[in-house]
């Protein structure tokens, strides 16, 4: 038992760690940001649906680029690598990858749908960071993300999903700035 306790506060005190020099990875969320109002800008346009979807693709090709420029900003260390939850959290983000192939079956297939399913992926995809962060930002907004998502998505346009997303990552880099200012509260 004394074992036991003894891990689980070596790993609460990585994971805190991690929420403190990581800023709860709030440098990725801001960057999300611009991301889907690119994707937002590309939806609205008159191009073909297969045109728009290839550009929406490509909007993710910044992220880590536009992710370290913020942590400069910011004064966030990008990589931790002392911290072995850093490498888990690489992880989390290429688990995502594995889903990117869904979006990627949609694109031809069901092109409407396909800003759509991959919001979704993104949105899921946030989950396991609500335990790493210890966040209920990150739990509340991986579901609520997708579930939003799918009931907009299926009666609306990929624009219109693309928006949503735009002002759900405003909100949850809201919340994460407050739970931030919580924890340099705690430390």
């Amino acid at each position: 038992m004394d074992k036991y306790k003894t891990w689980k506060n070596v790993i609460s005190e990585l994971r805190m760690d991690n929420s403190v020099k990581q800023k709860k990875g709030l440098h990725f969320i801001l960057t999300s940001v611009f991301i889907w109002a690119a994707i937002f800008v590309i939806q609205s346009t008159s191009l073909p649906a297969l045109t728009k979807n290839l550009f929406t693709l490509c909007c993710s090709a910044p992220l880590f680029p536009v992710a370290l420029l913020f942590s400069k900003i910011l004064k966030i260390d990008f990589q931790n690598k002392e911290n072995p939850l850093t490498n888990l959290g690489i992880l989390f983000a290429l688990n995502q990858l594995l889903y990117i192939l869904i979006a990627m079956w949609v694109y031809p297939t069901v092109p409407d749908k396909m800003v759509m399913v991959y919001a979704m992926i993104f949105g899921a995809h946030l989950l396991p960071y609500g335990w790493t962060y210890e966040s209920k930002a990150y739990y509340t907004f991986a579901v609520l993300i997708t579930i939003v998502v799918l009931l907009v998505g299926i009666s609306f346009t990929a624009e219109i999903v693309a928006a949503v997303m735009f002002f759900m990552e405003i909100a949850l880099s809201l919340c994460l700035v407050f739970e931030v200012k919580k924890l340099d509260c705690k430390v």
